[in-house]
């Protein structure tokens, strides 16, 4: 009883303890985040007090540029009174123009100024007038910042009258709980007390039990020694019967030997005498000798000649089928050589026919460049890449990804249109391949496909319209989400196109509406 109420003080003091760590942390943590609303409410303050400074400094901006405005109309007036004066007083000094021909250039020099100056006038008003603008509008803003800036104060103010209730709860746990601790303390003394009286009675029980089995060891060892000594007497004995055993084994195999090999009984043969050995040589001896001779012999194996047969004939097999494989080996090496001198022919041969159309199609597509195909290992065309150059009008460039991207797919059309020249198809296919073209080189473009389009069809996926402008036959495909698409085609005559598309978007509006 004692032990289990101790273990209990032992559990309830440990819940105490981790509940004032759960407290002490929450203090710290609303501590922190008491700092933290302070901090805030301080720069809070900070910036409206900046805030209220900037709107005070743009309110006197606003009232300098509004005087200077007044001012500007005001110059504005004078100017556009001294200008109707003048145009009043021009008929007079055209009609005295003759006499007075350096007061009439005078006069049309001034009135050139106030043109000037009332086009000077405008620009300045305009101007006055975004400043004025971008300042109210500035104005709104500081005005919204300043509300949500007294609207996050009051928050904040609200959240530190909310902390402030929580520390002061926080406190009262804490005298709580130091006042659980003390009483926990106390019981932990008393505790402490009982624990020594059980410590006691403990080491005493823990003499007897250690006597009790000292005891109990020396009968074990004794038990150990005489079971070990009947172990020893029970394996002599199994030995002696074993050597028996093995006697009479041996025993009855030399009679069972004599009558079989030398058909006679043991009777017999201890009575007949021993054959001659030669002089100083002993009976064991030439046992010895004559059984190793018999070892040397070996066995006798009666089936050698059939195993020797049927190894020589799996031999001649395995002969003729490594000539095969030999043979058929250098044939293949043969066909290997042949297929690869063809494949170096064709491949030179075709090279030569896309190098020499590369260049022509990219002086086409690129009047004044220079571009060429070059082999990047010319001794081994088995194993060599391609290299492109290309060299626009004006441009000394090393590398193809210097060139712009319009540049590049020009490049790679002529190269490709190169490939078509040298080994031409029934049809060419092509996605988008002008996407990236101006207008002088989309019209390049499609000079190769005009060219090419006699000799084969060319199927181009495209979104230009100049493109589709110079196709015999359009196919647009139109699908609604979830649904399978729809073909609409049209043969291009003129403004066709335009009727395409509206014709596509009908589709797409009916599938919708269905």
């Amino acid at each position: 009883a004692a032990d289990e109420h101790a273990a209990r003080m032992r559990e309830a003091v440990r819940t105490a303890r981790n509940e004032l760590f759960v407290h002490q942390r929450d203090h710290r943590r609303i501590e922190d985040e008491l700092r933290r609303c302070n901090s805030e409410i301080e720069r809070a303050v900070v910036t409206r007090d900046r805030s209220s400074a900037e709107l005070e400094q743009l309110e006197g901006d606003r009232a300098q540029l509004v005087a200077e405005r007044e001012a500007v109309f005001s110059r504005k007036q004078d100017d556009a009174a001294e200008l109707r004066r003048l145009i009043t007083e021009l008929p007079a000094v055209e009609n005295e123009e003759s006499e007075h021909r350096s007061r009439a250039e005078a006069l049309a020099n001034s009135r050139t100024t106030l043109e000037e100056r009332t086009r000077v006038i405008a620009a300045k008003r305009t101007e006055l007038e975004v400043k004025v603008a971008a300042i109210e509008e500035r104005r709104e803003l500081l005005i919204g910042r300043q509300a949500e800036t007294e609207a996050r104060l009051a928050r904040l103010v609200n959240e530190r009258e909310q902390a402030r209730v929580r520390r002061v709860q926080i406190e009262e746990s804490i005298t709580s709980v130091a006042e659980l601790d003390t009483h926990l303390v106390e019981r932990q003394q008393l505790l402490e007390q009982w624990l020594g009286v059980l410590r006691a009675e403990q080491r005493a029980q823990s003499e007897a039990a250690r006597r009790v089995s000292n005891e109990l060891s020396q009968r074990r060892g004794d038990r150990s020694a005489a079971e070990k000594e009947l172990v020893e007497v029970r394996e002599h004995r199994g030995r002696l019967e074993l050597s028996d055993t093995e006697y009479r084994v041996k025993l009855e195999a030399l009679t069972e030997a004599l009558r079989r090999e030398l058909d006679t009984d043991p009777e017999i043969a201890m009575t007949t005498p021993c054959p001659e050995i030669e002089s100083g040589l002993a009976p064991e001896a030439r046992v010895r000798e004559l059984e190793r001779e018999l070892k040397i012999m070996g066995a006798i194996n009666p089936l050698a000649l059939e195993e020797f047969e049927e190894l020589k004939a799996r031999h001649e097999f395995l002969d003729g089928q490594v000539n095969d494989v030999k043979s058929a080996r250098r044939d293949l090496h043969k066909l290997i050589r042949s297929i690869d001198d063809e494949i170096v022919g064709v491949f030179a041969a075709a090279f030569a026919d896309v190098s020499e159309n590369f260049q022509a199609l990219f002086t086409t597509l690129f009047p004044g460049g220079k571009g060429g195909l070059k082999l990047t290992n010319g001794d081994d065309l088995l194993n060599c890449g391609i290299e492109i150059e290309a060299k626009p009008s004006g441009k000394n460039v090393k590398k193809l990804s210097l060139l712009s991207g319009g540049e590049r797919s020009l490049v790679a059309l002529a190269f490709l249109f190169a490939v078509f020249r040298s080994r031409p198809s029934p049809f060419y296919v092509m996605d988008e391949v002008e996407a990236a073209l101006d207008d002088v080189n989309l019209s390049r473009f499609l000079a190769l496909v005009e060219e090419f389009r006699s000799d084969a069809q060319l199927i181009i996926v495209t979104h230009q319209k100049r493109t589709m402008e110079a196709a015999d036959v359009l196919y647009g495909v139109s699908m609604k989400p979830g649904g399978s698409s729809k073909v609409v085609t049209e043969k291009v005559n003129h403004g066709n196109i335009d009727r395409l598309a509206q014709r596509v978007q009908n589709a797409d509006e009916d599938q919708s509406a269905a």
